[in-house]
Order: structure tokens, then sequence, then C-alpha cells
């Protein structure tokens, strides 16, 4: 929750220096009705090595997204994201820094902040758009393990691991406005892949907006997310991820 505040306090900041120039701001704020599955697996070296199957407990988490949109053609325009991932997992065997009797706990928390400047190659026309631009996905993951056993420590403790990485991906953005009403349609997603791991995340949605509202338009969406993240690396020691998030969300934006 303190993460979403500061989100929304930034994208609140930018709302009000930016609005009197820009061409354009949109602010959305919603729910995410997660259902993970996958799992997360650790070859050690000397063929030792541990499990962490995901529970697929569904979960809902919020998201929160903003667009800022200006005249001037060789300067990107912005998208901010904020979303919260939640994997609930049962571990067993040996990992790096610890070892799992069976079926011990596990929490793999994501908290994902998109800054995606793109370029608008079609802006509505024949209602059509179409954005190109990068994603540089920053993402602070933490990881817990309940009742495990450590170097060092002879009873059963927790463990707990926390790692911030960015990871850029391609950005790619259409939306189709249906002529004579305020209905539209829109999908995006965002790649990478390299060597044997990738990472995609991606959304599709139908929206409906308030256009007889004067100055701020409120509109409501609804739509279908998918993220999937799958890191192979072929080495001993290091921790194989295949885990995918999917599920419906729905909620509201302002259009200034």
């Amino acid at each position: 929750m303190k993460n979403l505040m500061k989100v929304l306090t930034a994208t609140a900041i930018l709302a009000t220096t930016a609005s009197a120039d820009m061409g354009r701001l949109e602010v959305g704020v919603g729910g995410w009705e997660q259902a993970p599955s996958g799992k997360l697996r650790y070859d050690a070296i000397g063929g030792l090595g541990g499990l962490d199957r995901s529970t697929e407990t569904e979960d809902t988490q919020a998201y929160i997204w903003s667009i800022i949109k200006h005249p001037i053609p060789i300067i990107p325009n912005f998208r901010l994201e904020y979303a919260n991932l939640t994997n609930h997992g049962l571990a067993s065997g040996a990992f790096k820094n610890f070892t799992a009797p069976i079926n011990s706990k596990t929490t793999l928390t994501l908290n994902q902040y998109d800054v995606i400047p793109y370029y608008n190659i079609l802006d509505n026309t024949a209602w059509i758009t179409l954005d190109l631009g990068i994603d540089l996905k920053i993402v602070e993951s933490t990881y817990e393990a309940e009742g495990v056993n450590m170097p060092g420590i002879s009873t059963l403790t927790n463990y707990s691991d926390s790692e911030t990485v960015i990871i850029p991906l391609l950005y790619v953005r259409t939306r189709v406005e249906i002529p004579a009403t305020d209905i539209g349609f829109e999908a995006d997603v965002k790649y990478i892949t390299y060597d044997s791991s990738t990472i995609y995340d991606t959304r599709i949605k139908v929206d409906y907006t308030l256009d007889f509202v004067p100055i701020i338009q409120p509109a409501i969406e609804v739509g279908y997310r998918m993220q999937k993240i799958d890191l192979n690396d072929d080495s001993a020691g290091d921790v194989k991820v295949d885990l995918e998030f999917s599920g419906v969300y729905a909620g509201i934006f302002f259009r200034y």
C-alpha cells in the first residue's frame, strides 16, 4: 500500500505541473484478480536441488496507470504503471541459502513499476491508435519461506531475500474507437526474449468514456491481463522461474 501511495502521489504531481501544456493526461486505477500458476526450481551444483510449486491461490491486487501526452513530435510521450503480483507456493528440497522440509510455505511478491517512453505511430487515424516504445520495468522482488533450515541455525526459521532489477521490454499498444460511440477496444504487449528466457506482459480491454462530462471525462475499463515470467538459465546454482499471472481486471480512469 505504501508503494501504491508513492505512485499515486507522483502521478498527482505530474498532473499538476504538466497539465497546462501537455496534449492529454489520463490517470486510471483498479483491481486485477490474479490467478498465478507455475513453479520455481533450484538446480544445485552436485545434483541436489529444490522445487517450489505455486498453490494457484487467486489474489486481487491494485493497479494504477497514467499517460502523459504532449504535442512535441521529437520528444516521446510517457506511460507510467504500477502493479503488484503475489504468488504463494509450497517448497521442498535444497535451495541456495536454505533447505525446505516437505511443503514449506513460501511467498513471492513482485512490485512492478513501468516507465514507458513511446511514440504515436498512428494517433486516432481513422479511429485507430498505434504506439511503439520501450518499457523499463522496475521489479522489486521479495521471496519468503517459512520453517526452513539455514546454515548455522539449529532450529527451523524463516528466510527472506529481496532484490531490485530493471528489465527492458519492447512495448506495442493499439486502440480502436468505435465511430459514433464512446466505446474503445485496446490491447498492448510488453515483450523480451533472450537466450532461453522470455518475459511478456499483455492486456486486452474494452472501455466506455462519459464524454458528456466537461474538462475531466470519467471512464470505466474491463479487461484481461496475463504476465509470463520464464527464466531458464541452464547453469547450475541459479533459480529457474516459470510463473504465469493471469485474470480479469476492472477499474476507472479520467481523461484530462
